[in-house]
């Protein structure tokens, strides 16, 4: 098997949320893309909540409404191997976690993280946390359930409502507060 490695994070300077995945599987990884996979719930969630229509988008379009929503987008690994797209696929001793040192240092202002599944949880906490990095101590830490199509136990309506709940309610509250401030 052949080392694979994440993308960039997509983030602008005012970034306030982030959200973390594992690692991109085998169609983000052929596209060069983010979520990918055709049947992968995260953008028609993010449309959802953000209010495009990820059908018609283009990917920079897509990017530009997480960066206006003050959402920087990134994976926990920066390399590992991995049979096939699963997380289950990827072996455990040839994971390398991301600089999150540079990366808390850079965007300042994120104050929530949530994951986009359990295994993005799993390695941020046993890897990243550990680190002992200024600052992290002070950020919420959530997880929402996986928009993989791997993860069949709930429907994409169930998928939804709880990222609808558990992240729309943060930017809600910053559009409520941006609006008020533009008043």
């Amino acid at each position: 098997m052949t080392l694979i490695y994440s993308f960039p994070p997509i983030a602008d300077p005012q970034a306030e949320i982030l959200i973390l995945g594992s690692m991109p599987g085998q169609a983000s990884l052929d596209a060069n893309r983010y979520y990918a996979h055709p049947q992968n719930a995260f953008w028609r969630i993010m449309g959802e909540l953000l209010g495009f229509d990820p059908a018609v988008a283009s990917y920079a379009e897509k990017t530009h409404a997480l960066k206006s929503a003050r959402i920087a987008l990134w994976d926990v690994l920066q390399s590992c191997r991995r049979k096939g797209s699963l997380d289950s696929g990827i072996e455990h001793d040839s994971q390398c976690v991301n600089d999150f040192r540079l990366f808390f240092t850079q965007y300042k202002q994120i104050h929530q993280v949530f994951f986009n599944g359990a295994k993005a949880e799993a390695c941020f906490r046993r890897d990243v946390l550990s680190k002992h990095i200024p600052g992290l101590q002070q950020i919420r830490l959530t997880r929402l359930p996986s928009t993989s199509p791997a993860h069949a136990t709930l429907s994409f309506v169930q998928k939804r409502d709880q990222w609808q709940e558990l992240l729309g309610s943060k930017l809600v509250l910053r559009r409520c507060s941006n609006s008020v401030l533009s008043a």
